[in-house]
């Protein structure tokens, strides 16, 4: 079956759907995230808008920098590259979704955060650490970020408005703004589309940067179910001193596009729900080893993906089951690693039921996959959760995961990297136990969990003249330690901190080098204090300390002082990393100085 027609089934299938099923409409305002994954039960870790305000970042990276246990490995500022990781896992084994929409790239998990949204469009930031592929599949190896966009607001007036907002100005001629307009026809038709640009001439030689991004969203009112559209675009430009190859490939540079579009219902009665989603996932990179003279080396790859996903949740007296489909089919195309497809099938399933006066909870759930090109796994978990009152819950849970090789990972070669197309699958293992603890002033949560990966897939090499080569290495497992505190100081006042601490127990000794994998942050410890002075003053003091794997550690303070204009709409000033502090977070690429960025910036109600 060719990809097209794959398409036409899909396109057709959703029709079929929606039109012969009959039931009571609902509205349900959980994400496919919060019904298998409980937040009591899990280590899941919610930041809502107000924490996004008071967090006082201006990108989604510097937001997740803040949380314990996630690890964001900048290439520079603004967010314009960076790799997530997850409680020490890999770059490729964390998937990141938009409104429960799958955006991981099937050429290389480095692409996995192009398309990062504007923090004024998010409602909400979900993070799930830890294993999820028994819902979400083979890219949830370590964990997963569902990023939650705001609801269109609603009137029974017709509207159309133009505003153009959140000016900044800052270090290196940093410099951006956002357009946002809204359209409103009573009850048929509400949409939004937002454009927002940020550039700077780079805080080192080759380094400047020009980031464009076009966000959609539009609720069509039917006469039985709304559906939901959303699409967004980004684009990067950027000069990638030292990003990719040795430090010395000063002249490096990259473009980057990244687009999707997803179509989305929900109905049902009270005891049935049904979410189909169909969403297509577009993704290019263009990069160019002398950034004046391509000639040299260029590559290009076009990634293209598209998802029909439907969700049921069959609610009974005293359990919920949850179960579903998600078919898949992607291509590439790439001058260095060829043409490629391939059709993947998912089933999942989780039952969740209580015992004991709904005391005694359990969550047994599994997956399975097909890969057309590949293999089937089946991957399996459960979650077992105890309130032991109503302030304390503990939890403990297990889950068996997998990943299989990016295409980079098969086929990739230059002259410093060489693939391996007979590379095997990843395969973890995963056990946790945590407590909680809330009341009205203090939250405290705390875990252990240890993790037996094996066939893990690392860039290696003997010696510094050899090729890094792409490797099953034997085993990795991995302890982990994690406290998260939060003390409400006041309504508008609060201090957390967060630590995580990772041990890699047993790495193959033989390995002289490794690209990624040994450089864990063994030692992170997160501060982040909120202060109200005024009605309308407020400042955040961010403390980020870390110790890697190799013992080479750094000390970062934040500051952001914010002042209140109107009741969404904030100045204010930035100062990023205070006391000059030299490191670096990923490649020998040396993170910034002292910098600052001074503007206005809207929050969306």
């Amino acid at each position: 079956m060719n990809f097209y027609l794959r398409i036409s089934l899909l396109f057709f299938s959703i029709s079929v759907l929606s039109q012969s099923v009959d039931l009571d409409e609902v509205v349900v305002s959980e994400s496919k995230i919060d019904i298998p994954f409980s937040k009591k039960y899990r280590s899941v870790e919610v930041i809502d808008s107000k924490s996004i305000v008071e967090s006082g970042v201006n990108n989604v990276v510097d937001l997740l920098q803040q949380v314990s246990g996630v690890d964001l490995r900048r290439r520079g500022v603004a967010g314009t590259q960076a790799d997530l990781y997850i409680r020490g896992g890999g770059f490729d084994q964390t998937l990141l979704l938009i409104d429960g929409m799958k955006m991981d790239d099937i050429q290389t998990g480095h692409h996995t955060l192009n398309l990062l949204l504007p923090i004024q469009l998010i409602e909400r930031i979900e993070i799930i650490k830890g294993p999820a592929s028994r819902i979400f599949g083979q890219n949830a190896f370590n964990g997963a970020i569902n990023i939650v966009t705001k609801t269109l607001p609603k009137s029974d007036k017709k509207l159309f408005e133009v505003m153009v907002s959140n000016p900044t100005f800052g270090s290196f001629k940093q410099f951006g703004f956002l357009i946002n307009s809204r359209l409103l026809l009573k009850e048929k038709f509400n949409a939004q589309l937002t454009f927002s640009r940020s550039k700077s001439d780079g805080y080192r030689y080759n380094t400047d940067y020009t980031n464009d991004f076009f966000f959609f969203k539009s609720e069509i009112k039917t006469k039985k179910n709304p559906i939901n559209i959303t699409s967004g675009f980004t684009e990067k430009k950027f000069g990638a001193n030292g990003f990719y190859a040795s430090p010395s490939a000063v002249d490096q540079y990259e473009e980057t596009q990244a687009s999707f579009v997803g179509i989305s219902t929900v109905f049902g009665s009270e005891k049935l729900l049904i979410r189909p989603k169909l969403y297509w996932r577009r993704g290019e990179d263009e990069y160019i080893y002398i950034r004046n003279n391509p000639s040299v080396y260029r590559n290009l790859h076009i990634t293209n993906k598209i998802y029909l996903d439907f969700s049921f949740s069959k609610i009974f007296d005293s359990s919920r089951l949850n179960f579903g489909i998600d078919l898949s089919s992607s291509s590439i195309s790439s001058n260095n690693l060829g043409k490629h497809n391939r059709f993947t099938t998912s089933l999942y399933a989780d039952y969740t039921f209580k015992l004991i006066d709904n005391k005694l909870s359990f969550s047994p759930g599994f997956s399975v996959s097909n890969f057309s090109d590949m293999s089937t796994h089946f991957f399996p978990g459960i979650d077992i959760g105890f309130d032991l009152n109503e302030k304390i819950n503990l939890y403990a849970n297990y889950g068996k995961t997998y990943r299989i090789p990016t295409y980079t990972d098969l086929y990739y070669s230059d002259r410093n990297t060489i693939g391996n197309p007979d590379l095997n699958p990843e395969h973890a293992i995963t056990n946790e136990i945590g407590i909680k603890y809330s009341n009205e002033n203090i939250d405290i949560s705390s875990s252990y969990f240890l993790r037996k990966s094996s066939n893990i897939i690392d860039y290696v090499k003997q010696s510094e003249q050899d090729k890094w080569e792409a490797t099953n290495i034997r085993n990795l497992d991995t302890n982990g330690f994690d406290l998260n505190f939060l003390y409400k100081i006041s309504l508008k006042s609060s201090l957390r901190i967060g630590y995580t601490y990772l041990f890699d127990k047993s790495y193959v000794s033989e390995v002289n080098y490794s690209r990624y994998a040994i450089n864990s942050l063994r030692h992170q410890l997160n501060t982040r204090l909120a202060l109200k002075y005024s009605n309308k003053i407020t400042h955040t003091l961010i403390n980020r300390f870390g110790e890697r794997s190799n013992k080479v550690s750094h000390i970062v303070y934040d500051s952001n002082l914010k002042y209140q204009l109107s009741d969404n709409s904030y100045f204010f000033i930035n100062v990023n990393n205070i006391f000059n502090e030299e490191y670096y977070e990923t490649n020998l690429v040396p993170m910034p100085g002292r910098n600052f960025l001074i503007g206005v910036i809207s929050y969306f109600e």
